[in-house]
């Protein structure tokens, strides 16, 4: 049985629904072309982070004021420019380098929470020829006298604003840490987005109990950490008219499958291609083949949705009643 594994994702036609992830796999083009060789149907470039822009900008103004004691204290605000691996230059021109060397799809990616420099870099990464960008707002509410209605706006702000530079398509990445995270997603559709991603992982740092500091952790993700971005794929599909992303918790095939049951027109990968090598994007697409062939599904469109929120005979009862479905069925004895 010949299956069609074509999906689209931000109105760009996909030869399949795998997508590599933003990480530092996407640094070097010959790990790029390796990529698209294997079978990723699109790439998302690592993340121009606007604290980047931010001491590029610091750097320009330190040459002109260099002695003035008010701005010194602000410079040690920004990391060394040689903590970065490329500047906001260095990335633009990569972007544009990449896109000749590949054939398929290339979305930038910004990473930020305010305005500022991202209106210049997404015009330029526009024209460096990318063609979308993802927005990943990483934003963390440590202030106790910003409300949440104020840390939505900001969100709905830069969606705003990087939407009216562009004219690609934009998706939104966000963490699901919201109050109402369905009505979040409609005001970020709302605001422009035409994609969302699935969720934002949260790194959480560490304590280094011998120096007492504060120091960079990072977990590669597990099967486990799919079920929360399934859950409001599910719930989200078939009720805006956008683009839905998984990314987070897909490592064996059985993963993306039931990322696009759920109703997300792509699933993202980068954990997996650490922990098995870029391999394991053939292995993927090889079982979800199979899955498709063995279960009388043609297509990845036949099959998309099937299991979402939508298409359940009680929608209202469809969050209650795996909830209770889940705690009636645990009998807590080891296994």
């Amino acid at each position: 049985m010949n299956i069609d594994l074509a999906t689209t994702y931000l109105g760009l036609e996909l030869k399949n629904p795998l997508l590599v992830s933003a990480c530092p796999l996407s640094e070097r083009l010959e790990t790029l072309q390796q990529l698209e060789q294997t079978g990723a149907a699109a790439i998302v470039m690592y993340s121009l982070f606007e604290e980047q822009i931010e001491h590029e900008t610091a750097e320009f103004h330190r040459v002109y004021e260099r002695g003035a004691d008010s701005f010194a204290e602000a410079l040690t605000y920004f990391p060394d420019l040689e903590d970065y691996r490329l500047g906001p230059e260095d990335y633009v021109q990569h972007v544009a380098k990449a896109k000749r060397a590949l054939s398929i799809p290339l979305i930038a990616s910004l990473n930020g929470v305010s305005p500022g420099g991202w209106i210049r870099y997404a015009k330029m990464l526009q024209d460096a020829g990318a063609d979308a960008l993802e927005l990943n707002v990483y934003y963390i509410a440590a202030d106790m006298n910003l409300s949440g209605p104020e840390v939505e706006q900001k969100y709905i702000d830069l969606v705003h604003a990087v939407k009216q530079a562009v004219s690609i398509p934009l998706a939104v990445k966000i963490g699901p840490f919201f109050s109402s995270p369905a009505h979040m997603a409609r005001r970020l559709v709302e605001a422009g987005a035409d994609g969302l991603v699935l969720f934002n992982r949260f790194l959480q740092p560490d304590f280094d109990l011998e120096e007492l500091q504060v120091k960079p952790h990072l977990e590669l993700s597990t099967s486990a950490e799919l079920l929360l971005p399934l859950r409001w794929i599910a719930i989200l599909y078939g009720r805006l008219s956008v683009s839905l992303a998984l990314t987070g918790g897909i490592h064996r095939p059985a993963d993306l499958v039931k990322a696009i049951l759920a109703g997300a027109n792509v699933g993202m990968v980068a954990s997996v291609l650490y922990r098995q090598g870029i391999a394991a994007i053939g292995m993927l697409l090889d079982g979800l083949q199979n899955w498709l062939a063995e279960h009388g599904y043609a297509s990845v469109q036949e099959a998309r949705g099937v299991l979402s929120q939508a298409n359940c005979p009680d929608p209202a009862a469809f969050e209650r009643g795996n909830y209770m479905r889940a705690l009636t069925s645990f009998t807590g004895r080891a296994i």
